[in-house]
């Protein structure tokens, strides 16, 4: 073969090879210069416990402070266990219900330091009234015919108003849960003409409570209405655990989680 094809060939692949060194030493060096490649950021989202309790003040008569259950709960406790089952944010209670308060009296009483600073920790108020204000403790059944309901009727509807006023002054926020009456004397000779009248009552106190953001009227004058009976303490007035378990879980059906 002539020298200067060899020369040739021999020239052609050494500048080939140079040609691939070169570019390997340019690739190389891209590599390790470049930037290097962004590691995506890990975002952590830490789940907070909520551990802030849920503070319940309740207002009222003797059903506020469960005359007549056996268990010593009342509708109150009975409720409270219901609560404790769906959460478990710690659930504090405080039971301000007077034995045979009038509506009179609630009012004076939302009016004390104390009382208002309750209510103003409050997340929930629960309030039971009226009862005593119509019924007066079986009295209006002797006296039907010449008791001025109408006007018993007034001054309690401007004593609930009042109390409902003073709640929202010192709390705008709770939820606010009114118990509506029931009619204890159904199956007596004036249990009929009663039981208009507790309607009637209880039509009033829910436009009542209407008439303010986040107050519920609770009716339970038709949990007690077909078997009056089988709910009532042995007084015949209030409620035995039976029964105040149909008004807990009357409010509870009415709770949001």
């Amino acid at each position: 073969m002539n020298k200067n094809v060899i020369r040739s060939i021999t020239g052609i692949a050494v500048l080939f090879c140079l040609l691939w060194l070169i570019g390997l030493g340019w690739a190389v060096g891209e590599y390790y210069a470049g930037k290097p490649e962004k590691v995506p950021e890990v975002k952590t989202v830490s789940k907070v416990e909520n551990k802030k309790g849920l503070t319940i003040v309740a207002l009222g008569d003797s059903l506020t402070r469960g005359t007549g259950d056996e268990t010593g709960k009342g509708y109150v406790g009975v409720l409270v266990d219901e609560i404790k089952k769906k959460t478990s944010r710690p659930v504090q209670l405080t039971n301000l219900g007077i034995n045979g308060q009038r509506s009179d009296s609630l009012r004076k009483q939302v009016q004390e330091t104390e009382v208002g600073r309750q209510i103003q920790k409050a997340d929930m108020v629960l309030v039971t009234i009226g009862g005593n204000d119509l019924f007066r403790g079986g009295q209006v059944l002797m006296d039907f015919e010449k008791a001025d309901i109408a006007n018993i009727e007034k001054k309690y509807l401007d004593n609930l108003t009042y109390v409902f006023e003073k709640i929202r002054k010192n709390n705008p926020n709770a939820n606010v849960f009114f118990i509506g009456l029931y009619n204890p004397f159904i199956n007596l000779d004036q249990g009929k003409e009663m039981s208009k009248v507790v309607r009637h009552w209880n039509y009033d106190s829910a436009e009542v409570s209407a008439s303010f953001p986040k107050i519920v009227f609770v009716p339970t004058f038709d949990l007690f209405e077909l078997k009056v009976n089988d709910y009532l303490y042995s007084d015949k007035f209030h409620p035995n655990s039976k029964g105040y378990r149909l008004i807990a879980e009357r409010v509870a059906s009415l709770l949001t989680w």
